[in-house]
């Protein structure tokens, strides 16, 4: 069997690569983005106010974000050449080598941990830095032993607003924070077996366990439909700590839990290997996620 050290040497390398790109690439921004913006949802619920210095957890959180993203692409490198989604990514390409990844992705998560250090306090460091380990010391070995392991890998969603609430003076242990967390883990469920309806296939050529080798994708489509009951649930309870309490907000949380319930509901009804139809509840969904975040974060500041 080839020793990663010579599987590494067989892995070509290009010639003066675009770092900037290599960079954003290595990072999956798009997943990062989304943890800056929740990162700011947890800080303008704890101080209820939009000021400049939203910008040094948001940094910190982002850079942490980034720099767990690339680990996680050193680590899974070799998986990830298997797959079409993944195959073109920095490394598996060719386009970098894996000790390069590997040192980009520890100077993003080193910057990262410096901004919240110098800039925030101790327990916003402590939990950014927990989120690492737990993204590439615990979920990532774990998704190639269970089929499950996006239901405790889930708990990565949860941490970036804590980091913008202990950032903002928030304690930890509130009910407000803690019930915005259980939203963010629970949303996280449906969210990625939406994408593994789709992707199911890929995964198994890298050599994932997945759900659809012990269930049928109809049976997996219900299994979404109900988890996204559960996120609208998870959202409506959060108003009973105080948070988008008022009745204008209020009332926007129900009308759009409305809408996805409708929209989610037509997995029972339209299932079948279409991407389009699965890409349109997986773009739901993350507009949901998206109109709840504003509903807090305006009902904090106005």
């Amino acid at each position: 069997m080839k020793t990663i050290e010579n599987t590494i040497q067989n892995v070509p390398e290009a010639n003066s690569p675009d770092w900037m790109r290599v960079v954003i690439n290595l990072s999956k921004i798009r997943i990062s983005q989304l943890v800056a913006v929740s990162t700011m949802l947890g800080y303008i619920l704890a101080t209820g106010e939009f000021s400049w210095y939203i910008i040094v957890p948001t940094l910190g959180a982002f850079l942490l974000s980034c720099g767990s993203a690339a680990l996680n692409q050193y680590q899974e490198w070799q998986h990830d050449i298997k797959m079409r989604r993944t195959a073109a990514r920095p490394i598996p390409s060719g386009e970098i080598a894996p000790r390069e990844g590997l040192l980009i992705s520890l100077g993003l998560i080193t910057a990262g941990a410096l901004v919240l250090l110098f800039g925030t306090n101790l327990a916003a460091l402590e939990l950014g830095l927990f989120n690492v380990y737990w993204y590439n010391g615990v979920y990532t070995p774990l998704k190639r032993k269970s089929a499950m392991a996006v239901i405790p890998g889930s708990l990565i969603g949860a941490v970036p607003p804590a980091i913008g609430w202990v950032s903002g003076g928030g304690y930890i242990f509130d009910p407000q924070i803690i019930a915005v967390g259980l939203f963010f883990f629970i949303w996280q469920i449906p969210h990625f077996w939406l994408l593994l309806i789709n992707l199911s296939d890929d995964y198994k050529k890298a050599g994932f366990p997945t759900l659809t080798e012990k269930i049928s994708e109809n049976q997996l489509a219900r299994m979404t439909f109900f988890m996204t009951l559960i996120t609208i649930v998870s959202c409506l309870i959060i108003p009973l700590t105080g948070i988008g309490a008022s009745s204008g907000f209020f009332t926007a949380l129900i009308l759009a839990s409305g809408w996805l319930a409708w929209d989610s509901a037509k997995l029972l009804s339209k299932m079948h290997r279409d991407v389009r139809f699965i890409r349109s509840r997986f773009m739901a969904i993350n507009i949901y996620m998206l109109l709840v975040m504003i509903c807090f974060s305006l009902d904090r500041l106005i």
